[in-house]
């Protein structure tokens, strides 16, 4: 067991390994930077041609979102609440589903490489730009809690320098994607991910073996109470049951998914549609697969520490410091494996930090370069983007001070996601599948959305929500030597000393009740928001006519959900909005777009729609 006075520290065989990881990123991004087109162009420096093949695609969309905050925050989530989390593989599929059939289909018949050229197209210029500014404030925020959270809790736990592990990712990320371009991020987000899952693997693996085997880690944990997975309570103010995880979970992630600019950048690499839903498909299978092995290990850290908790001892404090600790305890005998494992984390992190310079430099770039000066020669314009990927990436090291003063690193990055992530979702639902919104409608439904958001997000840091947890213990810690894991389950529940954690505020209001919604329907009410509010406000200042909205704005959910419908039956469920009749089942003639020259061209007749 580690001592927090005498706790190992990194040996120089792990400072090696992660040097290593970090040059391994660098060089890619060199690689790309001088093969191929060498980042001369913005299609290659943003879209990377718009040739890629789906696995490193598919592989760049897990490791972009599901990063270091799942690798520090997950396992700590399923240690002390228990696994409830893992339902979150449900709302994947369904988030898949949305992203591929719904919101897809749109960017690739509009070809565009800022997603918020939708917005104007759709809308105006000014709901373009409120939307990127949106966007924006999500990211920056994002990336800043990405860097600090596994640097503080790497610091705290091996040692390593907590300024310089934010420097070494701040500026090795800036690196390697100003100079690599798409290309880069997408290839160093396969070696990420990839290291990423072997850390997950070593703690599992290693860990078990400690206890005494998976099927004690599962007993010891059922006997904790953390084995719950199917909890149907309709309360809104539960922090997880099956309804907030899985439905309020796919409004989360298909924000992420569906409509925010560095997803959908990644799947317009490919040349065409269908290539771009098989690396969903795989997209959606590793996120499953890593949500699994990061709550798998945290059910293993909690069989191993399920008597002597490490932050009642006073080794830890903070959740997010308990993997790192578990690291050390595990692997601080063989030099090199901490060093490996710490990398995993690192990794995760370049890999979220990459994806989100290139989309703020290609959303600039599109949506704000290009409006000032758009007729700007391509060799120019080439040159900015990339400056304004340097530029947000000394943003986010900027950022990671303020990344400081938040609180639970996993939960607060998806109370993020909801609370900026949710009303862009519910004006990009707005355009695309209700074509009466008008832009007054879109705006105002936006600032609704963002307001109520954040109104309900704030409040829960003055009043935060009850939250039971399930009991932890120091009772049976054997201080001094020992492993505090080896406890006889069997009369591990006779203790009187038992602790059992309730987070139980003082004296609230009565709006504190708003406040005490899960995080996980931060998203769905920010959505729901935005459609009441846009609507209203659209009906009320006159309606747009669906028959004067380009059908390629809209997405039929009639003919995406139910194509064998009778045409009769589907034709007044269109809403007015005049597809082309001779492209009766939609979707269908979405799969057969394909770019070619920068323009989407229907490979059966090179017809647009």
């Amino acid at each position: 067991m580690v001592d927090v006075e005498n706790a190992p520290r990194f040996s120089i065989a792990d400072y090696l390994v992660f040097i290593s990881m970090l040059i391994v990123s660098a060089g890619i991004g060199v690689y790309h930077a001088l093969t191929g087109g060498k980042q001369k162009t913005t299609n290659e420096f943003l879209l990377a041609n718009q040739n890629m093949n789906p696995i490193p695609v598919g592989c760049s969309l897990v490791a972009s979102f599901i990063s270091a905050i799942t690798f520090l925050g997950t396992p700590a989530e399923n240690y002390i609440y228990g696994p409830m989390f893992m339902l979150y593989g449900f709302s994947y599929v369904f988030t898949g589903f949305a992203t591929a059939y719904m919101f897809m289909p749109v960017f690739y018949r509009l070809n565009v490489t800022s997603a918020y050229e939708y917005l104007e197209k759709r809308f105006s210029k000014t709901v373009r730009l409120m939307g990127m500014v949106t966007f924006s404030l999500q990211m920056v925020i994002y990336m800043g809690i990405v860097i600090y959270a596994p640097s503080l809790a790497l610091n705290a736990v091996t040692g390593l320098d907590l300024w310089g592990a934010v420097f070494a990712i701040g500026i090795v990320c800036t690196f390697y994607t100003t100079i690599g371009g798409m290309k880069a991020v997408l290839w160093t987000d396969v070696f990420q991910v990839t290291v990423m899952v072997i850390g997950f693997l070593a703690i599992i693996i290693r860990g078990s073996m400690d206890v005494g085997g998976l099927d004690r880690v599962w007993n010891i944990s059922a006997e904790g109470g953390r084995i719950q997975f199917f909890d149907f309570d309709p309360d809104p103010t539960v922090r997880h049951t099956f309804w907030s995880v899985v439905i309020g979970g796919t409004f989360t992630w298909t924000a992420v998914y569906g409509v925010n600019q560095s997803q959908v950048q990644r799947y317009l690499t490919c040349g065409s549609q269908s290539v771009a839903r098989i690396a969903l498909l795989i997209s959606t299978i590793g996120m499953v697969i890593v949500v699994c092995l990061a709550c798998l290990s945290g059910l293993v850290m909690y069989a191993k520490y399920a008597g002597c908790d490490p932050m009642l001892r006073g080794d830890v404090a903070k959740s997010d410091q308990l993997i790192p600790y578990l690291v050390m305890d595990l692997f601080s005998d063989m030099p090199g494996l901490p060093g490996l494992i710490t990398s995993a984390v690192f990794s995760a992190a370049l890999s979220t930090v990459s994806s989100g310079l290139n989309s703020l430099a290609a959303v600039y770039g599109e949506d704000v370069v290009k409006l000032i000066w758009p007729n700007i020669e391509e060799r120019k314009y080439t040159m900015i983007t990339k400056a304004l990927a340097g530029f947000f990436g000394v943003v986010c090291i900027g950022m990671a001070v303020v990344a400081s003063f938040m609180g639970d690193v996993l939960q607060t990055a998806l109370s993020i996601f909801g609370m900026i992530g949710g009303p862009l979702l519910g004006l990009f639902s707005l355009g695309i599948f209700f074509p009466w919104a008008n832009t007054k409608g879109a705006i105002s439904g936006l600032l609704s959305g963002l307001v109520m958001a954040f109104w309900i997000g704030i409040g829960a840091q003055f009043y935060p929500p009850v939250v039971n947890k399930p009991p932890l213990t120091i009772d049976y810690c054997e201080f001094g030597e020992g492993n505090y894991s080896m406890y006889n389950s069997t009369d591990m529940y006779s203790t009187t000393t038992m602790i059992s954690i309730t987070d139980m505020p003082e004296e609230r209001p009565a709006v504190a009740k708003l406040y005490s919604l899960s995080y996980a329907w931060y998203s769905a009410v920010a959505w729901l928001t935005v459609l009441f509010v846009g609507l209203i406000v659209s009906f009320a200042t006159g309606p747009t006519d669906p028959a004067d909205v380009d059908p390629k704005l809209c997405c039929s959910l009639v003919d995406t959900m139910y194509c064998c419908l009778p045409e009769k039956i589907k034709k007044p469920l269109r809403c007015g909005v005049r597809y082309d009749e001779q492209f009766t089942h939609v979707d269908d003639v979405h799969d057969e777009y394909k770019v070619v020259g920068g323009k989407n061209i229907d490979s059966k007749d090179e017809t647009k729609f």
